[in-house]
């Protein structure tokens, strides 16, 4: 049967939102120019791109008018939702006011900003660095971390995603998003504590406690004995929503911190509620960094990212001169403020617990019923379906994977993939999803496995 052979039981939630008529150039003719001047190393996804032109909350509409469900959220960040009408209030209230000033002047944003981050963190981390992305924000945590300790080696982790400059893609361990350029500093990547992909076998938590070792030796064996840092996601983005089990992350700090270094949390994707239990992701594994570094859902899609640490590792980081022309820009400040003010009066971190936890066990269910799916995995609405052709040898379901994705976008559901080998559904929608949109994704997945399996 195809897909289109068989009708969903249930139609996308109503919205009240009607998008206006577009009228600008079409599809073919955007492509020629795209084709034509911008850089080929910029892709599009589906086999025919879609073309965006309006957004509300959950939604998005293309040029036709057709609305979808968005489960990537601008590759996880529209925090509060597409076009909220609070933080755009707040945005054009400023760009009224005053467009853009340097950090060489006052403002009262750029403080404002940084106090209410703080207030969100532990005592302690109370500094704040502001950048315009998460890659220029681990760059800068990590020259913190090796001005402050006065090392050089960092240890990241397998599978792991920091960025796409070139500090940022040297921590980064995916050969598909590195290029043959000598390394920024020396970094090891130790094994990743995911237990589905695991070389070492054993509970979540042995493996930990393995993986764990596997820092101590590359300390031991790859460096001088001491290092600058340890730098992870407590719950990997584009590596496919894995983490390790509780104890890990507690683990490789002790290990690290004994061998001289700073840990840095890089909370791009796991930060703002989106986990649902906790405002940041490191608070799931009950540990606190030295550095946290966050951008994405900071200011719902606004450029804007930072560095929150301590103070005597921030001085270090003040002994020349260090400018962002961008960093702490009045707008995207206004944009952070308000983003902040809707997750705390919306209630979207509990939203992203109570809907992620139902996608979640809806998900599994459709584990139990679709042998393609291998692994369901993720907290609150950071969640990664992991597809394999076989479940005993989980040789990843590569080809299907695309399928699957074609599928979900006739029927109206956008997501994302990820994963070394782009086998895993990245489920990340804005923290305004609601059980409805969730009812009508999980029903939408079994169709579209139905079909492709």
């Amino acid at each position: 049967m195809s897909l289109t052979a068989r009708r969903l039981h249930r139609e996308l939630p109503q919205c009240d939102h009607r998008p206006a008529p577009y009228a600008g150039p079409s599809r073919e003719e955007i492509l020629a120019t795209r084709r034509a001047h911008c850089h080929p190393a910029i892709f599009t996804i589906y086999r025919e791109p879609l073309l965006i032109v309006e957004g509300w909350m959950q939604y998005l509409y293309d040029d036709a008018g057709t609305r979808y469900l968005d489960l990537i959220a601008g590759i996880v960040t529209v925090s509060c939702g597409h076009s909220h009408p609070r933080v755009l209030a707040r945005v054009k209230e400023q760009i009224d006011r005053l467009q853009h000033a340097t950090t060489i002047y006052l403002h009262p944003n750029f403080p404002a900003l940084a106090k209410r981050l703080t207030d969100k963190l532990p005592p302690g981390l109370d500094v704040v660095y502001f950048t315009n992305s998460g890659s220029e924000a681990n760059e800068i945590a990590i020259a913190m971390a090796r001005l402050y300790t006065g090392n050089e080696d960092v240890i990241a982790l397998r599978n792991g995603y920091h960025g796409g400059t070139s500090g940022a893609m040297t921590l980064t361990s995916h050969s598909t998003w590195k290029f043959p350029l000598p390394p920024a500093g020396r970094v090891c990547h130790a094994v990743c504590p995911d237990p589905y992909r695991s070389p070492f076998r054993g509970t979540p938590e042995e493996i930990a406690v393995q993986s764990v070792a596997d820092i101590r030796d590359l300390i031991r064996f790859s460096t001088p004995g001491k290092v600058a840092a340890f730098i992870a996601e407590p719950i990997q983005g584009v590596g496919g929503a894995t983490h390790g089990a509780p104890g890990y992350l507690g683990r490789a700090y002790e290990v690290v911190r004994e061998h001289g270094g700073v840990c840095i949390s890089d909370e791009v994707q796991t930060g703002f509620g989106r986990t649902g239990e906790h405002f940041w992701g490191f608070e799931n594994f009950a540990v606190t960094p030295d550095i946290v570094t966050m951008a994405k859902g900071i200011a719902n899609g606004f450029p804007l990212a930072a560095v929150v640490t301590r103070m005597d590792i921030a001085k270090a980081f003040a002994t020349r001169i260090h400018f962002n022309t961008y960093g702490g820009n009045p707008i995207s400040m206004a944009a952070g403020l308000a983003v902040l003010d809707v997750i705390e009066d919306e209630g979207l971190q509990e939203n992203a617990r109570i809907v992620g936890g139902y996608l979640k066990e809806g998900l599994r269910a459709l584990q139990a019923r679709h042998r393609l799916i291998g692994d369901v995995r993720g907290m609150g609405l950071m969640l990664g379906v992991e597809l394999v052709r076989d479940r005993n040898t989980k040789e990843p379901a590569k080809e299907e994977t695309l399928e699957l994705f074609e599928a979900l976008r006739e029927l109206r559901v956008l997501v994302g993939k990820g994963g070394f080998f782009g086998n895993v559904l990245r489920i990340k929608p804005p923290l305004c999803v609601t059980r409805e949109d969730a009812e009508y994704a999980i029903e939408a997945l079994d169709v579209a496995l139905a079909g492709v399996s």
